[in-house]
């Protein structure tokens, strides 16, 4: 089925986007650069700040798995409340600006505390105040673009959010390195920028009439429940998705204490290898929407995903930097494509009156990967740490990568 033809999915490869279209998408990708580089900038540099309080991976694997946690319990709650509520701005924006000051206070806060336990508070407000805003803010794009050019939608967003990682994996380590508050108070200030910039600008932009639900929270959990249940198509974009989310959470997590714990590199030598990484990061998205609109994004998504999880194996059974380097490019623009198209495969099976409630069960999915991911590779270093001596363990984290990766292949061609 992967390599049949997949007609229904390019039938907007033909035709060139709109000057209006490029403009709507470049406008919806702002708040995506200001979620991505503070969220990045948690997920990884978090961790090492927290090791100055803890030696348990596991740990530090819990407190970066909130934002699974997190994920879990607010993006439908926020998603139906969006779909529902009505004002001037309609019934996102208000969540988006309200959201994104909240996770920019834990931001601040993550720079100043001396503790585990403030840590833990701060990433729960931040972790919040993310959710409140990328729920509503993510239901945009299917309220706003055609399904025909959802790939190159998805590939935008996904440039945007690859600058933002990028900058955060190059610039979080240096900035680190200057000081506990320097990577954290300079990511909250790019959050309220990116966040204010869209908001202002989206508010004076004509848009279509949002499609409002009349379904309530309790209602929207047990239809959830029952698309779990009974809807095959979603219930397979649901563990495809939560497996990508738990490859690509552990391997955030861990991988710069993989490289200056495991292998031995300096914090600045192993953000700039990383920030490189993220480069090739940033082609794998930019180039996954045209991919996917002419070839299917079920292709592309299946071949990124054998391209992301098969060269694992290097790092994991080997510490020798010229074959990690090799292994390195096809791990990164399939990561790339992983970051980018999976919300694409979603969106044709979205009603266009629940468009923030199947939002949130996207977040749901991606909440269960990201809690678990971070998780799982935190325990799998600890009981590696006797068998891996050459990495202290850390280089378990690619098993718990890869294997949720490929695990994920069977489930591609169910997501019709």
């Amino acid at each position: 089925m992967i390599a049949a033809s997949e007609p229904e999915e390019q039938a907007g490869a033909g035709r060139g986007l709109s000057r209006k279209e490029l403009r709507l998408l470049a406008l919806l990708g702002l708040p995506t650069f200001g979620l991505a580089l503070s969220i990045t900038v948690v997920s990884t540099y978090l961790p090492t700040v927290a090791r100055q309080f803890t030696a348990s991976t596991t740990i530090i694997g819990l407190l970066i798995g909130g934002e699974g946690l997190g994920a879990v319990a607010l993006p439908i709650v926020v998603g139906v409340w969006s779909d529902r509520l009505r004002t001037r701005w309609g019934g996102r924006l208000p969540f988006v600006a309200i959201g994104a000051p909240i996770a920019a206070a834990g931001l601040v806060a993550m720079g100043f505390v001396g503790s585990l336990t403030g840590i833990a508070v701060a990433v729960a407000v931040f972790f919040v105040g993310y959710f409140v805003a990328y729920e509503p803010y993510r239901a945009l794009y299917p309220d706003l673009v055609p399904d025909e050019v959802a790939g190159r939608a998805q590939s935008t967003q996904a440039i945007w959010r690859g600058s933002g990682t990028g900058l955060a994996l190059l610039g979080g380590g240096l900035l680190l390195a200057l000081g506990q508050a320097a990577p954290f108070t300079v990511s909250a200030l790019v959050l309220l920028a990116a966040v204010g910039s869209f908001a202002w600008l989206m508010g004076r932009t004509p848009r279509p009439e949002q499609r409002h639900s009349s379904m309530r929270v309790g209602e929207t959990i047990r239809e959830m429940t029952g698309v779990l249940l009974h809807d095959p198509p979603l219930r397979a974009f649901f563990c495809a998705n939560a497996l990508w989310e738990l490859s690509l959470g552990a391997l955030k997590t861990f991988v710069i204490l993989w490289m200056t714990r495991g292998l031995g590199l300096k914090l600045g030598t192993a953000s700039l290898i990383v920030g490189g990484a993220a480069l090739l990061i940033l082609v794998g998205a930019a180039t996954s929407g045209r991919l996917a609109d002419r070839f299917g994004r079920h292709r592309v998504v299946f071949w990124s995903v054998v391209a992301f999880g098969l060269p694992m194996a290097i790092p994991l059974l080997s510490t020798s930097h010229p074959l990690i380097v090799a292994s390195g490019p096809c791990i990164a623009l399939g990561g790339g494509v992983l970051m980018s198209l999976p919300f694409a495969l979603l969106q044709p099976l979205m009603p266009a009156d629940r468009h923030g409630a199947l939002t949130g069960y996207y977040s749901v999915s991606r909440g269960l990967g990201v809690m678990l991911g971070p998780l799982l590779g935190g325990v799998a270093v600890s009981a590696a740490s006797g068998l891996l001596d050459a990495t202290q363990g850390y280089a378990a984290m690619w098993a718990v990568c890869g294997v949720a990766a490929l695990a994920s292949l069977p489930l591609i061609a169910k997501i019709r």
